[in-house]
């Protein structure tokens, strides 16, 4: 039989499931004081949409919403063009509540949005101890902060390197730039003592908020994924993928979203498969076509990734599920650790974390136009000053000397980073004709020295040596002429972005006259 409930009892019951509860209704307002209460003349704010992440409703004309009231579910808005979202206590955006939050009303401002929208692309910033939090810091301080004309920010994931601790200071770290900033979750944000997907993200969620979300500008709605599917114990311990309920939250959220702007996905796991033959794919293939054919039916998409430690255009078309009119573009983005901070260190400390295919470590940014045309640019975050052959755009190698009137069988080699294999790039020698440079995806030659350095080295010459160079989706060679006369010569590299700008580089060679009958030092001597 079954003993009647005390009061008491029921008082402490409730007390309990209060919090998961709390945050069922609400109201969204205009902010007209900016001190994130509601004033008596602060009014409301009509058709904003908040979601718990599955369910999507619209506040009222008095700014009210109510959602079905789901347990231990984040609830947050969509924040819509025209306005601001006032900070959390930690700097970042807070437009987000946990479950247990009671205060569930989400206080806005109106901001008069620019011609053209700027945002800060980042990736991976994986730092796992605080040294290297350190590291992160400076570059964010002196790189983010030379942006202050953008608008917003994005990580794409691995916020810390499995070590959830550092959150904090991480998120200092990147809140000091000003800007309200978006993060996606990566595979090394996972919590460490998962035993499933669903609540693998526990600790990612407590300080950055929903795992997935929208955000809107006027230029740009942007769409961030958890696209990670934890396998605790097994191998491998992840995959690409999206749960159902995710593609519920965008098939709902997609339906009531125009057509005008840019339609940016942001997420840390690459929409293309990155296996290696014979194993696995590294993504859930269906779920890709499913998101595909939510997204085909806008006629401007962008995909960014992350995950790779490495840069990459991809151009996804029938043979990746996307049957779009046009292919559609994914910027693998490169990490702002670059090569897991390793290598030796500049002339700041920092290791230089070359990643594999030869792109320095940094960030990008995306800036987006009214009409939703946007063009993307790459900023290493440590370059040395004076070397004309190490730019923003490009890096140049080419051998020092050569001897006159030798067969024309080596080259320069010209990495874009930005590029992909149809970008324009030529070159030309001591101010002679333009003449294109032939695509050549290989390893990076600069990264084969510092690999050959490294190997030749008697002791270590950094804490982790630098990544081994894979072959480059973004490097071209043209043949150094050799029948020029002895002397200095000058290679001149330029390469065109999609949108039309012009970049250049430089870098010299050197002729030197010999014959047969000369004495060359021998290879000890080289040495």
């Amino acid at each position: 039989m079954r003993r009647p409930c005390r009061a008491g009892t029921w008082l402490l019951l409730a007390i309990a499931l209060a919090p998961a509860w709390a945050c069922e209704r609400g109201t969204v307002f205009e902010d007209l004081d900016g001190d994130g209460r509601r004033g008596a003349r602060e009014p409301g704010l009509a058709e904003v949409r908040v979601s718990d992440g599955l369910e999507i409703v619209s506040s009222d004309k008095e700014g009210r919403w109510r959602l079905s009231g789901r347990p231990h579910r984040p609830i947050f808005l969509v924040k819509p063009a025209g306005f601001a979202v006032r900070p959390s206590g930690n700097g970042l955006p807070g437009f987000w509540r946990a479950p247990g939050d009671r205060a569930c009303d989400f206080a806005l401002q109106r901001r008069e949005p620019a011609q053209q929208l700027k945002v800060i692309v980042s990736s991976d910033p994986q730092a796992g101890s605080p040294r290297e939090v350190e590291y992160y810091a400076r570059l964010a301080a002196r790189g983010f902060g030379a942006h202050r004309d953008a608008a917003l920010g994005l990580t794409l994931g691995d916020v810390a390197n499995d070590d959830l601790s550092l959150y904090p200071a991480l998120v200092e770290a990147t809140v000091s730039a000003g800007l309200p900033w978006l993060h996606a979750p990566g595979n090394h944000d996972i919590d460490p003592d998962a035993t499933d997907d669903p609540g693998s993200l526990s600790g990612f969620r407590g300080v950055f908020g929903p795992d997935t979300y929208a955000w809107e500008e006027a230029q740009a709605v942007f769409v961030m994924f958890d696209n990670v599917v934890a396998r605790p114990g097994g191998r491998p311990a992840y995959t690409g993928g999206l749960r159902e309920e995710q593609f519920a939250f965008i098939e709902r959220y997609l339906a009531g979203l125009g057509r005008d702007r840019l339609l940016v996905v942001g997420a840390h796991m690459p929409w293309f498969d990155t296996a290696a033959p014979g194993d696995p794919p590294t993504l859930r293939l269906a779920d890709r076509e499913r998101l595909f054919a939510l997204l085909q039916p806008f006629p401007r998409v962008l995909l960014l990734s992350g995950h790779r430690h490495a840069q990459r255009m991809v151009f996804h078309d029938a043979t990746s599920g996307w049957h779009g009119p046009a292919p559609l573009r994914e910027y693998n983005v490169g990490a702002m650790s670059g090569a897991y901070w390793s290598g030796v260190a500049a002339v700041d400390g920092i290791p230089h974390a070359t990643m594999s295919d030869g792109t320095p470590r940094g960030f990008g940014t995306l800036q987006v136009d009214a009409g939703g045309d946007y063009r993307l640019a790459w900023h290493p975050t440590s370059l040395p000053d004076g070397d004309p052959a190490l730019t923003p755009a490009m890096a140049l190698h080419a051998p020092r000397v050569l001897r006159n009137g030798a067969y024309p069988a080596w080259g320069v080699y010209a990495n874009v980073f930005l590029g992909h294999a149809t970008t324009r790039v030529e070159y030309r020698v001591d101010g002679g004709d333009w003449k294109p440079m032939r695509y050549w995806p290989a390893p990076d030659p600069r990264l084969l020295l510092e690999n050959a350095r490294d190997d030749l080295a008697q002791g270590l010459r950094s804490f982790d040596r630098s990544a081994e160079a894979e072959p480059s989706t973004h490097l071209w060679r043209g043949a150094l002429p050799t029948r020029l006369g002895a002397g200095e010569h000058r290679v001149e590299v330029r390469a065109f972005a999609d949108h039309g700008e012009e970049h250049r580089a430089s870098i010299g060679y050197r002729l030197v006259d010999a014959d047969e009958d000369d004495a060359f030092q021998p290879e000890s001597a080289l040495r």
